[in-house]
């Protein structure tokens, strides 16, 4: 089993490298915005307390986050792998992570950072923000 990392800034190409990587190897791809979106969207419970947070102006719990992770992973238990977009991006986080998939016989295959300069990442938001 596959399973990726993917680190970057807005903009450095993560959701791009993700899409090739899910064609090539049929991976899952989680990304963590698309996640938070679906389930603050859905009004799931994991999304109501998100969204609790968020009004207040707080950051969500990396707790919040990783539970929405977890549930992301149950769903798909017959995929070959999974490319975690946006995630982890604190060390609980990634201990979490590594707990999550050392329980269910699995680790992290590979991590990978994208990197951009400063012009280049503006460039590709600003382009990003005419097609959205």
């Amino acid at each position: 089993m596959i399973n990726i990392v993917l680190f970057g800034k807005p903009g450095a190409g993560k959701g791009t490298q993700a899409e090739f990587l899910k064609s090539q190897y049929q991976l899952v791809h989680i990304s963590t915005g698309d996640v938070f979106r679906y389930n603050i969207k859905n009004a799931t419970d994991l999304g109501k307390l998100a969204q609790s947070y968020m009004d207040q102006g707080d950051l969500v719990p990396d707790s919040v986050t990783i539970n929405m992770l977890e549930a992301e992973v149950e769903k798909n238990q017959d995929a070959k792998g999974f490319i975690f977009d946006g995630f982890p991006r604190t060390t609980a986080q990634a201990e979490a992570l590594d707990a999550f998939l050392s329980k269910k016989e699995m680790q992290v295959t590979a991590t990978i950072a994208l990197e951009a300069t400063d012009d280049e990442l503006v460039e590709r938001l600003l382009k990003r923000g005419e097609t959205s």
